[in-house]
């Protein structure tokens, strides 16, 4: 989103049978690397915050703003496999600790950024910390921790989905609290996980550890069903990076929100995400996690559909069980992909961030330039058709992946 992972010593010491400190390091790893995922991913989401903003303000096109959503999403996702391959040779700690605080200073220095150039410099770099963070961190996260992995997976990654929930509002907040000139005030969260990280969490002792090295025969043997998890979460990312990045917008021109009731109807639906992600943990280890997507793509459809097409709380009613469901399958495509491939578990996990970071690569600028041509309403309510194309891949998946 790795072999050994880094936490406390005593869950990377190689014993031979379970052992309490061995769970209460992983558990302990598992909450400092879910607080790191929560403000790593407060600095993902600040985007859609700014971006009505930036068109006001700093009167950026449509097409600027989706530019400037593409450079987030290729800095902070797209490169996240060469991350993964880093982390899985390396085993360094400081991919995943340096990260909050990278990611905090730069973005949250957006409101200092008076021209196109600058705001989209500090995006890059901001991005570079989320992109470190994510493949690193998403294969150590559950290290340690041998019972209802999917479970415990889907904490992690329900932090990560909460931050980027309540950017938005938080950042909205912040802008109006201290103004544009002030926003580097919001990196704090960021430099404290990054203290804690760096405080708590240890690399392992080089000779203790056995040392993997990457094998690209692993990824050849599974090369198949991990297309297709990268396929699905193209398709699912697509529907929930757009939204992050112009939700905010799109109320604010075309349904005549507030500023505030826009950024907050996007945390709304980024926090009903948060619990469906949760929830997907959940039904993976009890149903599995190919009847779990085909779930999510197939019944989130009408939702969706009723958001675009229905006013009023039947319409926010409408968004928010669309996003609770469409993202049931984001902690299920992590650890399947994980299981298909456990020996090389960041790469896989960054894989997933790259097909993420390749659907927002694509898509939003993509939007950007069909809304100053057409409606926003238009070409983002076209990409409810993204999850039933997903249902109909999701029967290709063999039964069941291992």
């Amino acid at each position: 989103m790795s072999t050994e992972p880094a936490t406390f010593k005593q869950a990377v010491l190689p014993l031979d049978s379970f052992s309490q400190p061995r769970v209460q390091a992983g558990m302990l790893a598992l909450v400092l690397y879910s607080l790191g995922h929560f403000c790593v991913d407060l600095y993902s989401g600040a985007i859609g915050a700014f971006q009505p903003l930036f068109v006001d303000k700093l009167h950026f096109s449509l097409t600027q703003a989706g530019i400037l959503g593409a450079v987030m999403v290729f800095s902070g996702s797209f490169v996240q496999p060469a991350y993964g391959y880093l982390s899985d040779r390396f085993h360094s700690r400081l991919f995943s600790a340096l990260a909050p605080a990278v990611a905090g200073i730069f973005i949250a220095s957006l409101g200092l950024a008076t021209n196109f150039v600058t705001v989209t410099a500090l995006v890059f770099a901001g991005g570079i910390g989320i992109a470190s963070f994510h493949p690193q961190a998403s294969a150590r996260a559950t290290h340690g921790i041998k019972n209802n992995r999917g479970r415990w997976m889907a904490v992690f990654i329900s932090a990560g989905t909460l931050g980027v929930a309540v950017a938005p509002t938080y950042f909205t907040t912040v802008i109006q609290w201290v103004g544009m000139h002030r926003t580097y005030l919001a990196a704090l969260p960021g430099v404290v996980a990054t203290i804690l990280l760096l405080s708590l969490v240890h690399s392992p002792e080089p000779q203790r550890v056995a040392r993997r090295h990457f094998e690209f025969s692993s990824l050849r043997e599974v090369h198949k069903p991990l297309a297709i998890l990268c396929l699905l979460v193209v398709l699912r990312s697509t529907i929930q990076i757009v939204f992050g990045q112009f939700l905010p917008l799109y109320l604010y021109r075309e349904r005549g929100f507030t500023l505030l009731a826009a950024s907050g109807a996007l945390s709304m639906f980024q926090i009903a995400g948060a619990l469906g992600g949760f929830l997907g943990g959940h039904f993976t280890d009890r149903f599995g996690g190919r009847r779990v997507i085909m779930f999510s793509m197939l019944c989130s459809v009408p939702f969706l559909a009723l958001f675009f097409f229905t006013q009023g709380i039947v319409s926010m009613t409408g968004l928010i069980l669309g996003g609770l469901i469409l993202l049931f399958t984001v902690p299920v495509n992590v650890v399947m992909a994980q299981e298909l491939a456990p020996g090389q578990a960041g790469t896989v996990s960054a894989l997933m961030g790259f097909a993420w970071g390749l659907a927002g690569l694509i898509f939003i600028p993509l939007i950007g330039w069909t809304s100053d041509r057409l409606t926003m309403q238009t070409t983002m309510s076209a990409l409810t058709i993204f999850p039933l194309l997903g249902f109909f891949l999701t029967l290709k998946l063999p039964k069941p992946v291992r």
